[in-house]
This record gives structure tokens, C-alpha cells and sequence, in this order.
């Protein structure tokens, strides 16, 4: 997907534009995401945070969940908005903040030994552990980039 796609927070205080790296939604079920959302993280990767344009910047509230992850968020209605790199290298933008969610399709949960029992999504999708999430993003990490 290269299209570049819009979308917001609830209020109307953030817009925001990005080019999701392709048509695919994941979900997060990681109890830091759950709380975060009241729900899973519903994401969409759109690549380094320098291809992410934002109005409305002074509204954004940025929670530091990690060492290396940000939880941002609309200030002014709380609003999810994505998930980001420390370091700018990689952002998941929220699927549902997008102004038309419905054209991604869900492929993928993450985190899948911390979703509680009292939940589960009908779709097929890849499912990956915490360890697995980590050890795959370790070593894409360690790989020299292309380019």
C-alpha cells in the first residue's frame, strides 16, 4: 500500500497522515496495550516516524512505556494514536483512528500468551508469543538495512 491515508482523534485537536508499509492491521493483545486502549491495539505499521505528518502537535501526550517504546495520544480527548520507536525508526499508527479503518485487513495478533480468556477474534490470523515478537524484532533490528 503506498497510498497516503488520513486520520484523527476523536475531539478533532490531531490530524494525522501516513502511508501504511502495506494493507494489514494487527492487533496487540500485551497487557500494556490493553490498558492503554480499554481494549487490544488495533495497528497498522506505516515505517519511521519521519514519514508520519501530524497537526496539531501540541496537543499529542506521549507516555514513555519502555525503554525503547511511546504510547501517544491525543491530550485533549485521550484518544489512542500510535505506538512509536523511541528512536523514530518504526510507528504503528492506530487502525481505528484511520478515517476509513474498514480497508485494512486483520492478519496478525502479537502477544497471544498475554490475551485473556475472556476474548478471541473469529479471523485466521498469524499469532506470535511475547518471545517470539521480541526475538523477531531483535533480529530485524540486527540485520543491515537495505538501501
Amino acid at each position: 500500500m503506498s497510498e497516503r491515508l488520513s486520520g484523527g482523534c476523536l475531539c478533532g485537536a490531531v490530524r494525522f497522515s501516513a502511508t501504511p508499509t502495506d494493507g494489514e492491521m494487527g492487533v496487540c493483545h500485551c497487557g500494556m496495550c490493553r490498558r492503554w486502549t480499554g481494549g487490544t491495539y488495533m495497528a497498522v505499521s506505516c515505517g519511521p516516524m519521519t514519514g508520519v505528518e501530524v497537526e496539531g502537535e501540541e496537543a499529542l501526550g506521549v507516555y514513555k512505556s519502555s525503554d525503547y517504546g511511546e504510547r501517544v495520544f491525543c491530550s485533549k480527548c485521550g484518544s489512542t494514536l500510535m505506538w512509536r520507536m523511541a528512536d523514530g525508526s518504526h510507528v504503528s499508527m492506530s487502525a481505528q483512528a484511520f478515517d476509513d479503518p474498514s480497508q485494512f485487513k486483520f492478519t496478525s495478533e502479537i502477544f497471544v500468551d498475554e490475551q485473556p480468556g475472556n476474548y478471541s477474534f473469529a479471523n485466521e490470523t498469524r499469532r506470535m508469543t511475547g518471545p517470539e515478537v521480541i526475538a523477531y524484532f531483535t533480529q530485524q533490528m540486527q540485520e543491515p538495512q537495505n538501501g
